[in-house]
């Protein structure tokens, strides 16, 4: 099958399914002597497992980091990284019963028809357990663009309808759904608690920022920064729509409006998301991320069977009832993942030998 690997200076190719063995990534285009352990992956591998959450699944999973090769010593070596994370907590049974039936909403359905075959066990390939590969290979990606200063960090602006209304990064991290604002975060929790009660799900909106990406990162014409970005967020399962800056909004300004005006000291606004052209222009990166609810339900519902008939299927399994805020790292992850490689394509560049970073405007 193809379609597994992203990337071109650095390629991540993932594999496993939701109940076989485990899940892995395959990272070609790592540089030497990047300092990797496995107690690296820890963090966001814990923010991506679930816990105690009202909008997590019950499934419990250790999500510890095997590195398999291209370290020594505790450095990486230039080779390929192979990681691999084993799934120890799968349960087949309650899937048993769509053996021949086609989940809505899910991948069931298309993999079939393209593949005449499909893991009805969780999804296999198109679960979201595919997403640990994801963090694991955005954790080594980080450890590349660190050294420039950039760091990424995604959070909640909606679920199910309920909105932000103010924006305190520093408390992000104390929210149970990760949102900037802890009036509207409680308002989230119930909406989720309503759903799980009436055996249904929500979604919601992510943001994510970038700060510190340096100008020049892109490359014209197909594989602009944010087509990159928007292709690899767009990657995670759950994703249904992407927007940069002003997003949407834009297509209701003026370009008096729209337009950030520059000075010496940078731009005045950034409804640009800190990308023009295609290529990041120094500012901020502002992304914004729509979810569509977990399509994993226990209300009855009517679907049809490999013979194409007519039935209800009424699931059984651990899901979870919102994809934030565990959705959160697989994006930092994705834009990670991105950043390294443009960063790896750009960096032998420079104009003329010069570091471009360094030019006067």
């Amino acid at each position: 099958m193809a379609g597994n690997t992203i990337g071109t200076a650095f390629r991540v190719t993932t594999f496993g399914e939701s109940h076989g063995p485990g899940i892995g990534a395959v990272i070609d285009g790592c540089p030497p002597r990047i300092n990797l352990r496995p107690e690296d992956f820890l963090a966001d591998m814990a923010r991506r497992r679930p816990g105690n959450r009202v909008s997590d699944t019950s499934r419990r999973e250790k999500d510890s980091v095997l590195i398999l090769s291209g370290v020594f010593e505790g450095k990486t070596t230039g080779t390929p990284l192979a990681l691999f994370v084993e799934n120890s907590d799968s349960d087949s049974r309650p899937y048993e019963i769509l053996k021949s039936i086609f989940r809505p909403g899910h991948g069931d359905f298309t993999y079939y028809k393209k593949y005449g075959h499909f893991d009805f066990r969780g999804g296999g390939r198109y679960s979201a357990r595919e997403t640990v590969a994801r963090v694991a290979a955005g954790v080594v990606a980080g450890k590349v663009i660190e050294p420039l200063g950039i760091t990424v960090t995604a959070y909640t602006v909606e679920i199910g309808g309920q909105k932000m209304a103010k924006r305190d990064l520093d408390s992000v991290n104390q929210d149970p759904l990760c949102c900037p604002d802890p009036e509207a975060s409680l308002r989230m929790q119930a909406e989720i608690m309503r759903a799980r009660n009436e055996g249904d799900s929500v979604g919601g909106i992510a943001e994510i920022r970038v700060k510190g990406c340096p100008a020049g990162l892109g490359e014209p014409v197909f594989d602009k920064l944010d087509a990159d970005l928007g292709k690899a967020i767009l990657s995670v399962g759950t994703v249904k729509a992407v927007e940069f800056g002003a997003g949407f909004e834009a297509a209701r300004l003026r370009g008096s409006e729209n337009n950030d005006p520059i000075s010496g000291a940078g731009f005045a606004g950034n409804n640009a998301g800190g990308i023009l052209g295609g290529i990041s222009n120094g500012d901020e990166l502002v992304i914004r991320a729509g979810l569509k609810p977990i399509p994993s339900i226990y209300k009855e519902q009517d679907t049809v069977n490999r013979e194409g008939v007519k039935v209800r299927v009424k699931l059984t399994g651990r899901y979870d009832i919102c994809p934030l805020p565990r959705v959160l790292p697989v994006l930092e992850a994705m834009v990670k993942i991105v950043l390294c490689d443009h960063y790896l394509r750009w960096r032998p560049l420079g104009i003329n030998g010069q570091d471009s970073r360094s030019l006067p405007l």
